[in-house]
């Protein structure tokens, strides 16, 4: 009897130039939108063999960028990101499901601060050939995960919950 081996649905490959990690938010109730510059994603996805389908997602946290400089500065700080502490943020999938026709439900493990918590990412696909597109966004809620401490604490400058946006062109290997 010959042995079997774990399947393993096919690695993509992400295309930085691309893709893109962004998040929108207020401050004072005037939006803003930023993109993390460094980040890495694994990948293995077939839409017929969800079950051995995985994302894992490492995010270079001092690589925040939402175009103002003041912003900036203090995003690395100890009462938001905390960077000197806890440079990545990750994301790994336990569960992919579909919702619908090129829909899916990403469920897995976000670690920020040291904190990890359940969060489901709802996104879409879609395959030609060997390129996949893949968009999705999830609110989350940075106080869960001790973003935006002492005086930011609060919702009446910046509110607890964060969009974050994900739009990525993998390449099948």
């Amino acid at each position: 009897m010959a042995a079997s081996g774990a399947r393993a649905a096919p690695a993509w490959t992400v295309d930085p130039a691309h893709s893109r990690l962004g998040f929108d938010s207020k401050i004072g109730g005037i939006a803003f939108s930023g993109a993390f510059r460094k980040w890495d994603a694994s990948i293995a996805f077939d839409p017929e063999d969800l079950a051995h389908s995985t994302a894992a997602v490492a995010i270079d946290l001092a690589s925040a960028a939402t175009g103002d400089k003041d912003r900036d500065g203090l995003l690395p700080a100890a009462d938001w990101f905390d960077t000197a502490h806890f440079p990545q943020a990750r994301f790994a999938t336990s569960t992919i499901k579909s919702v619908g026709p090129g829909r899916y439900l990403a469920s897995g493990q976000l670690t920020l601060k040291g904190v990890t918590r359940p969060v489901s990412l709802p996104f879409t696909v879609t395959i030609q050939g060997r390129t996949a597109t893949m968009t999705g966004a999830v609110a989350i809620d940075r106080s869960l995960f001790n973003v935006g401490a002492a005086q930011f604490s609060g919702e009446d400058v910046v509110p607890h919950a964060v969009t974050v946006r994900i739009a990525i062109v993998a390449r099948r290997k």
